[in-house]
């Protein structure tokens, strides 16, 4: 190797390198830019954390609920979709609807996006409502992986295609449970008029929202602690459409169905009215409207024969009447809601007219023209 003693060339002696030192020299500088790649990782992690969260307070809808502020309890409802809870949200008594689309892949994506829609129209229309007769909506989730179900042992996790809609806790149940149980003793006549009102008042407020509610019957009715009626389960509710000709479908429960829906014809809120007066005839006898005929039987009979339920001969004429017209055959000859609940109130309930309880009656189904409480 060439000496030079200014090393002008740029060469450097072998024996004169201080491995050791350069060894130093790289491991420091080495854990210098791992430390500061670990801190240029963590500010990114902390800052896509942050735009992450944002974007979803800032895409969450309106009527989303926090799922980690959900507690999900005991089943006190089952129906066909899925099952109703007792449940607390953020430190609130509630009542959670949970919404069960099926196991991974066992559903086609259409059917998946129809269920989707489904439920979103339900919440888009229920947390727009305020009315004393409406049960009051909360909020709702769809398909969180953050539900979890409250057990003796502890907490569950929820599939992540579980939906919910949380709404007010009302301890009174279901408005036919508490028919049914009052269906030997009936109710006094001023107790029908109460129900019948705040269910009157309840759909005049959907009806002025243009909301049809399309499934009125004593089954979607909760009482509260007061045995006020609230109106809910809004799963097939809709606002109703400028042209009749745009509903259409057999959209409601056996029974309480108007003609032209059993028909498959067009139809408007009065569909609602129709089925506020079966319930009405339900209020009054406590009991059930065509309970020994199939579908096909009540659907025939109802649109070709004109079966409406007996109204007893015990029932004041004034009720009778609003039942009447309430279920007429002719949509537009059935009163607006509003008028419905005119009618209710000028109604005199202080000399009784109740149905007359099963063990007081003389014969068959109230023929004396008595009157009950």
């Amino acid at each position: 190797m060439k000496e030079n003693g200014g090393n002008s060339d740029g060469f450097v002696r072998a024996d004169q390198i201080d491995l050791k030192s350069l060894d130093e020299q790289l491991q420091r500088h080495l854990s210098r830019a791992w430390t500061m790649e670990k801190k240029k990782q963590g500010e990114e992690a902390t800052t896509t954390t942050t735009i992450t969260r944002e974007r979803v307070r800032t895409q969450r809808q309106e009527w989303e609920i926090d799922p980690s502020k959900l507690i999900v309890k005991s089943v006190i409802a089952r129906g066909t979709f899925g099952t109703v809870h007792r449940g607390i949200y953020d430190g609130q008594d509630v009542a959670v609807k949970l919404l069960d689309w099926g196991e991974e892949g066992h559903r086609t994506e259409a059917e998946i996006a129809s269920l989707r829609a489904a439920f979103t129209q339900e919440v888009v229309v229920w947390h727009k409502l305020d009315h004393p007769n409406v049960t009051k909506f909360i909020g709702a989730t769809m398909g969180s992986s953050e539900l979890n179900v409250q057990t003796e042992n502890g907490h569950i996790g929820m599939p992540t295609n579980v939906c919910c809609v949380v709404v007010e806790y009302l301890p009174g149940g279901a408005l036919k449970s508490f028919l049914i149980k009052n269906r030997r003793r009936k109710l006094a006549f001023k107790v029908v008029i109460q129900l019948a009102l705040d269910l009157a008042r309840g759909l005049s407020y959907l009806h002025s929202k243009k909301i049809v509610h399309r499934d009125v019957k004593t089954e979607n009715m909760l009482l509260d602690k007061s045995r006020t009626v609230k109106i809910a389960d809004f799963g097939v509710a809709r606002l109703e459409a400028s042209n009749p000709h745009d509903m259409t479908g057999e959209t409601g429960t056996l029974g309480y169905m108007a003609p032209e829906v059993l028909n498959g014809n067009p139809y408007n809120r009065k569909c609602d009215v129709y089925s506020f007066g079966i319930c009405l005839w339900e209020i009054y006898c406590c009991d059930m409207p065509y309970p020994d005929l199939s579908f096909s039987e009540v659907t025939s009979a109802v649109v070709r024969q004109n079966l409406r339920p007996e109204i007893p001969r015990c029932c004041p004429s004034s009720l009778a009447n609003v039942m009447k017209r309430c279920w007429d055959a002719n949509p537009d000859k059935r009163p607006e809601m509003d008028e419905v609940v005119s009618m209710l109130e000028a109604i005199d309930t202080s000399k009784g007219g109740g149905m007359i309880p099963l063990d007081q009656q003389q014969g068959c189904f109230c023929f004396r023209r008595c009157r009950g409480p």
